[in-house]
């Protein structure tokens, strides 16, 4: 099985990509459409007295994933697995495990999905292989959180038919429209107030808006018309700021990473297979 969390891989280089923390809450968008997976989220998370603790510990796992040693990315997806055991759900009534591999599939799914493409449209320029490739390696990260790799989808169209497939159980619902306000201006307080209106500008709605077509129509909500345009321009601002500092943001696993293998490890597209 091809594996994230070696340098020569395309999840190695494309990780470090400063959008991918718009791709991040893109896919927060496009899980929130799943009715089930959606009230998973708002009846066990406390995501609006700690609004950035689930989307920091979702970037935590995801770049442990890639760039973690083999120990810690084990150890870090034993006490998710442990986590998500205890987790239940309720809708129409009925009662569910968040941990239900229809669920966890879902979650994955989107993420890799939204990494992917909203990277493309940023322009990180991956070709069709290496777009392939990429799914393919992240079959491993699906089986962290309790998946059977052969049944992960492992390149593009099998990504897209398991979206069509998956498609005619998706809705926009209260809880899904909860998400969506809440990710356009989580309710913070000191500092970080102030930053609001840019992010709601720069990155909240701008993550919306490069949702695929099918999920926008779901959730009904207008999108920025030139989203690709003021996506491909903030990257651009973003790749100004030296990747050293870039790296400095946390959760720090690039950085921890080039200081355990060496700087010849720095993530880079001429790395790219």
């Amino acid at each position: 099985m091809l594996v994230p969390n070696n340098p020569n891989s395309v999840s190695w280089q494309m990780y470090a990509d400063p959008m991918m923390w718009v791709a991040g809450i893109s896919s927060l968008y496009l899980q929130s459409l799943h009715p089930k997976a959606v009230a998973g989220v708002v009846q066990n998370s406390n995501f609006k007295t700690d609004p950035f603790g689930r989307l920091r510990r979702t970037a935590d796992f995801v770049g442990l994933g890639v760039y973690g040693t083999d120990e810690a990315i084990q150890a870090a997806a034993a006490r998710v697995r442990a986590t998500h055991r205890e987790l239940r759900g309720v809708v129409d009534g009925r009662t569910f495990r968040v941990d239900e591999p229809e669920l966890l599939l879902w979650v994955h799914c989107s993420e890799v999905y939204s990494f992917e493409t909203v990277l493309d449209r940023a322009g990180y320029g991956l070709t069709d292989r290496q777009k392939d490739r990429y799914y393919a390696e992240q079959r491993f990260a699906a089986t962290l959180v309790g998946l059977h790799a052969d049944e992960v989808p492992g390149s593009r169209r099998e990504m897209d038919e398991y979206f069509e497939s998956v498609r005619p159980s998706l809705a926009r619902t209260p809880d899904s429209e909860l998400i969506y306000n809440f990710l356009h201006g989580p309710a913070t307080r000191g500092v970080l107030r102030h930053g609001m209106p840019i992010y709601k500008v720069l990155v909240g709605h701008l993550a919306y808006s490069v949702l695929p077509e099918w999920a926008i129509d779901l959730h009904g909500h207008t999108p920025y018309r030139n989203a690709t345009l003021r996506l491909r321009m903030l990257r651009r601002t973003a790749l100004l700021i030296p990747p050293g500092l870039r790296r400095m943001v946390p959760p720090g696993h690039i950085r921890r990473a080039i200081a355990r293998e060496g700087r010849s490890v720095t993530p880079s597209k001429a790395r790219l297979p």
